[in-house]
């Protein structure tokens, strides 16, 4: 089990509000941070409301150079928490060929990356570990998201595969998977309203299982309610069923409002 008190981590999407909640968390367990993400003006906020104990890098993962320059300045990084994304939403040919490039470099790519320039440090000590926020939306796909399904569902396949990789190394590897989150995040800024009974969950809800995540040795955590939940393990046996029911509550509709109020987030 790797301890977060001391430890050197690095977060990706920092700038965020969910971002913001999991450094937070992190920083008052008593980590050392290294914070990075793209607005500058709030990684310099944000490390001067903690204090100490905190190092920011602003960069843009969907720039190779940018992404090798955060390694170097990192590094040694005890835990690697994956929190950068862009939306994704929106039907496949609304995208241009540059944004699902970029979408897909952001969402996938650079946490493959990150993870596999900092493992091999992790190993050698034999301590380490490695969270990556996908989405229940890695789990229980809907129309357009067809993008953003294809980068959290391989976020999915590479944590898990990585966790069985890495067991015997010292080396823990956690995925989470929240649903609609409230009061900040990608969701909340399209401003659309869910349906009633519909529940969500809080940025610090997300930034508790990260804990969770870490301190538990977890390979997987639901952050959604009950209803979601289910529904996540409900696709796993029948998933047609699944995709019935969604198309019957409206869920065709909600993504596409989803996708409108998003649209302007792919960049």
């Amino acid at each position: 089990m790797t301890a977060i008190e001391g430890s050197r981590v690095l977060l990706t999407g920092a700038t965020g509000g969910i971002g913001e909640a999991i450094a937070r968390t992190l920083h008052s367990r008593g980590a050392q941070l290294v914070l990075t993400g793209r607005k500058a003006a709030v990684l310099e906020r944000l490390q001067a409301e903690l204090a100490e104990r905190v190092e920011v890098v602003e960069a843009d993962l969907a720039q190779t150079s940018d992404l090798q320059r955060l390694v170097a300045e990192a590094q040694p990084v005890d835990i690697l928490v994956a929190n950068a994304a862009l939306p994704g939403t929106g039907s496949l040919d609304s995208f241009s060929p540059e944004e699902i490039d970029r979408t897909l470099d952001v969402n996938l790519r650079a946490p493959i990356q990150l993870a596999r320039a900092l493992i091999p440090s992790m190993v050698e000590r034999g301590a380490g570990h490695v969270v990556l926020i996908s989405s229940l939306a890695g789990k229980i796909p809907s129309p357009d998201t067809s993008i953003y399904c294809a980068t959290k569902f391989g976020l999915r396949g590479f944590g898990y595969s990585l966790n069985i990789e890495l067991r015997e190394a010292g080396v823990g590897v956690t995925t989470i998977f929240p649903g609609f989150i409230r009061e900040a995040g990608m969701f909340t800024d399209s401003g659309v309203k869910l349906p009633p009974g519909v529940g969500t969950s809080s940025p610090q809800d997300v930034a508790d299982a990260v804990v969770a995540g870490i301190v538990g040795e977890k390979a997987e955590i639901n952050v959604a309610p009950l209803t979601l939940r289910s529904s996540a393990r409900l696709f796993g046996a029948v998933p047609g069923l699944v995709v019935a029911l969604g198309r019957r509550l409206g869920g065709e509709r909600l993504a596409a409002a989803v996708a409108e109020g998003q649209r302007d987030k792919r960049v």
